[in-house]
């Protein structure tokens, strides 16, 4: 039986933005599925102040399908696919950014149905939370700490993140072209910023969802560092890296770099996919 690749989008994003990947595996033979966590792909919010000409006001109110998700119902989601998925071969579980929440958690969950995880400059909690490795020193280069002014509401009233994509702004939009896609041409970046989701879910779990040794630890891991990132900078990368190996030392990451940006394997699939490839079971 072969491999399967399940992949895990990051925040405000969805199954779409990890076609390229699937297209370029696809042609290296492989099977992959990528999910749609709840509240997102075609059960995302898309108010009608979000289109234009847009109404901010009404936006900053709109209510979101992202409300009371939480962190266990993506987990819980995924969870589900690769039980499916698991009879049929093994499952390779890859998530990228915020989607590394989820993967580690399902791997906490169903370890003996993964028989590998790998991270894309993903979020890999060991030590402390999400908030914490944000405000920490390896963070502290991250060019998203420049495009606040890209929240549309107030978390607290609406239950979500709301993220304005569609911002005319320059300097914002030069900004987010720099943390996110700075390696593309200024059309490639929109086409990429226009595959986003204005909303995102708030929850991003407990203690518990974080890794454990006991779970988590038992599968074998690989993290693609993108050595460009300046939304999450490598400093970081290495960091979920050396805190991981610290807690399974019999286990470390598979470690592989990429001179890319955050979102660089939109425009540039086939690296990304020739690692996963070598990955297969």
């Amino acid at each position: 039986m072969s491999t399967t690749f399940v992949f895990v989008p990051g925040a405000a994003s969805s199954s779409f933005h990890w076609a390229p990947m699937m297209r370029e595996l696809a042609l290296l033979g492989h099977r992959s599925l990528a999910v749609d966590l709840p509240g997102h792909g075609f059960g995302a919010t898309f108010p009608a102040a979000y289109q234009a000409p847009q109404d901010l006001a009404a936006l900053a109110t709109a209510p979101s399908h992202m409300a009371g998700r939480t962190l266990a119902d993506n987990v819980a989601h995924v969870v589900e696919t690769i039980k499916q998925v698991a009879e049929h071969g093994p499952v390779v579980l890859v998530g990228h950014s915020r989607g590394g929440l989820t993967t580690t958690a399902a791997g906490n969950a169903i370890p003996d149905l993964i028989s590998r995880i790998v991270y894309v400059s993903a979020w890999c909690c060991v030590e402390e939370g999400p908030g914490d490795y944000h405000a920490g020193p390896e963070n502290a280069s991250s060019v998203l700490h420049r495009t606040a002014a890209l929240i549309a509401a107030n978390p607290m009233d609406i239950g979500a993140l709301r993220f304005n994509w569609r911002t005319a702004d320059p300097e914002l939009l030069a900004a987010l072209k720099e943390a996110t896609l700075a390696d593309g041409t200024d059309d490639e970046f929109l086409a990429m910023l226009n595959t986003l989701e204005p909303d995102e879910g708030l929850d991003v779990g407990e203690p518990s969802d974080r890794a454990q040794a006991e779970t988590w630890g038992r599968i074998p891991r690989t993290y693609i560092r993108l050595t460009a990132d300046q939304s999450m900078p490598v400093a970081l990368q290495d960091r979920f890296i050396r805190e991981a190996d610290a807690l399974t030392p019999g286990n470390p990451f598979d470690v592989h770099s990429l001179d890319s940006s955050h979102n660089g394997f939109l425009i540039r699939p086939r690296e990304t996919a020739e690692i996963l490839s070598s990955l297969a079971i």
